[in-house]
């Protein structure tokens, strides 16, 4: 059962980098050229399951990251960079894409592939209250300058999807793990019928603080949008509180940051009455969805025969055991 063997196969909580597309410095040279980039140095960057990333150094000492898109085709990845190039105009920081003859994305190793300045700093571990305040700040700007953008994207990862992830692992689940995912479902679907004001929109999908950069307690930029979709505002905020406010490897809130990250955010937009009351079950939801897909992930690797010091699989069990932890608090 893949629910057995995953606990036997994670319990060291052991990471690897993800370079699913070993490339080497001559095909990077090549493909950075056109950009005007001269480059002497490629960096493998740790972290990430479904993009393979790169640091690149150019020959003035500036730093540029490579991104090798692993599941979008060339339209997919395509649609990104006018989004970053969107935000980066409404002032929320991030990283926008370099291009020439009017393309962002170009291919290397028959893969679609962008560059992007490096952003300074470093990923909030642990985070403090400051950059809890910070991001929560940021993401409701993000929430804002993207409620009304014009974009259809060709790789939506919503509830639903997710919902069908689910269902898809069901057969090689046990049957602890059947219950309580049918649990978390039947609570998730009952609140939300009966609290309907949701706002949704644009969200980043994937707000961890690994997908952030500080300097301090400034943010410098928030990394990654390639799981950008429409859903729930609160799926976004539930999201980045649950990794901004637990401390690895304990499942719990720490309140005081959740606090601080709720009154950041509504400095910015004012959370709605149906939000806050469906705060707790979307903070559980969170976490399933994350357990889900590093459970896929996991199946996935092993399936395509993806093994070796280069490829990372991040713990399902920590995401599983967040979510046990959030019902177990809305039980209180």
């Amino acid at each position: 059962m893949l629910g057995y063997s995953i606990k036997l196969i994670f319990v060291s909580r052991r990471f690897y980098m993800s370079v699913y597309t070993p490339l080497s410095l001559q095909e990077v040279q090549a493909f950075a050229l056109p950009y005007g980039l001269e480059v002497i140095d490629l960096i493998p960057i740790q972290g990430g399951i479904e993009n393979t990333n790169y640091f690149l150094v150019a020959n003035n000492q500036q730093q540029y990251v490579l991104t090798v898109f692993e599941e979008l085709d060339e339209q997919g990845a395509s649609e990104l960079p006018p989004v970053l190039q969107h935000l980066g105009q409404a002032h929320v920081p991030v990283a926008v894409p370099l291009n020439y003859e009017g393309k962002f994305i170009h291919r290397i190793a028959q893969k679609p592939a962008q560059i992007a300045p490096r952003i300074a700093g470093e990923h909030p571990i642990p985070s403090n209250i400051a950059q809890v305040k910070s991001i929560a700040a940021a993401q409701a700007s993000l929430h804002l300058a993207l409620q009304n953008y014009s974009l259809a994207r060709s790789n939506s990862r919503n509830h639903q999807f997710w919902t069908a992830v689910g269902e898809s692992l069901k057969p090689v689940m046990s049957t602890e793990d059947l219950n309580l995912l049918n649990q978390v479902y039947v609570q998730f679907n009952q609140l939300r019928e009966q609290h309907p004001d949701l706002p949704c929109g644009w969200i980043h999908s994937d707000m961890f603080r690994d997908n952030t950069l500080f300097v301090g307690d400034e943010l410098e930029g928030i990394l990654d949008f390639s799981e950008l979709n429409q859903d729930d505002f609160l799926f976004d905020i539930a999201i980045s509180i649950n990794d901004f406010c637990t401390e690895y490897p304990e499942a719990y809130l720490d309140h005081d940051k959740l606090q601080a990250f709720v009154d950041a955010y509504q400095s910015v937009r004012s959370l709605t009455q149906d939000e806050h009351t469906c705060l707790p079950i979307y903070l559980a939801m969170a976490a399933c969805r994350f357990w889900l897909m590093r459970l896929q992930v996991a199946q996935r690797n092993a399936q395509e025969g993806r093994i070796g010091d280069d490829i990372m699989q991040k713990n399902p069990l920590e995401m599983r055991n967040m979510l046990v932890d959030r019902l177990q608090a809305m039980a209180k």
